[in-house]
C-alpha cells in the first residue's frame, strides 16, 4: 500500500513539476519584454511610431547610423538596406529604404525586429514610419522598396557617436518557421 501511494505521490509530482515547467515557458517571453522595457538591455526599439513636438535640429553634431538586415535561417527573401551608412544631425528627420525580394514559388509573409546598438542609444532612435510596424507580405517573385524614417534624438549621449540599426527578417507564413508565434516589436 505503502509503495503505490508514494508512486502516486511521485508521478502527480513529475506531472506538476511538468506543468509549471511548460508555463514558465511560455512566460519567459513576456517577462523578457518587460526586463528589457524597464532597463533598456538588448537594444529594443519602440514598437510604435515616434510623433517630433519640435523640429529643432543639432546642427553643431553628426552621427553616424549603420544599417545591418539579415535573414532568419528559414527566410529565403532578399533583404537588404538601400544605404549601409548615412550622417545624419540629431533631431533631423531621416528617410532611408530597405529592399526586400520574395524569390520563392510562393506568396510569403515577413515581419522584421529591429534592435539598436549600442543598447543605450536605443530609446535615442526613434522611428516615425517603419516597415517593421507591419507584416510585410509579397507574392511569388515580387519585390518591394519598405520606407524607414526617423530621428536621432538630440538629446542622445556625447560620447556615442555611431549607432546600428539592425533587423532580422522572419518567415511568419502559415507553416513557416515561426508561424503562430507572437512576435513583440520594439
Amino acid at each position: 500500500m505503502k509503495s503505490s501511494l508514494s508512486i502516486k505521490s511521485l508521478v502527480a509530482r513529475l506531472l506538476l513539476i511538468t506543468v509549471g515547467m511548460f508555463g514558465f515557458g511560455f512566460a519567459l517571453v513576456p517577462l523578457y519584454d518587460m526586463f528589457c522595457d524597464i532597463t533598456g538591455l538588448n537594444g529594443k526599439t519602440n514598437a510604435e511610431a515616434f510623433i517630433p513636438l519640435a523640429d529643432l535640429i543639432d546642427t553643431s553634431r553628426e552621427v553616424t547610423v549603420q544599417f545591418v538586415a539579415t535573414n532568419n535561417d528559414y527566410m529565403p527573401w532578399e533583404f537588404k538596406p538601400e544605404v549601409f551608412k548615412i550622417k545624419v544631425h540629431p533631431g533631423e528627420e531621416t528617410v532611408t529604404t530597405f529592399y526586400a525580394k520574395n524569390p520563392s514559388s510562393k506568396a510569403m509573409m515577413a515581419q522584421a525586429i529591429p534592435s539598436v546598438s549600442p543598447s543605450r542609444a536605443a530609446s535615442y532612435f526613434l522611428k516615425t514610419e517603419c516597415f517593421c510596424f507591419n507584416q510585410q507580405q509579397l507574392a511569388a517573385g515580387e519585390a518591394i522598396d519598405m520606407p524607414l524614417r526617423f530621428i536621432v534624438d538630440r538629446d542622445l549621449p556625447s560620447n556615442v557617436s555611431t549607432i546600428t540599426l539592425s533587423y532580422t527578417l522572419f518567415d511568419i507564413t502559415e507553416g513557416g518557421a515561426i508561424a503562430g508565434d507572437s512576435l513583440a516589436i520594439r
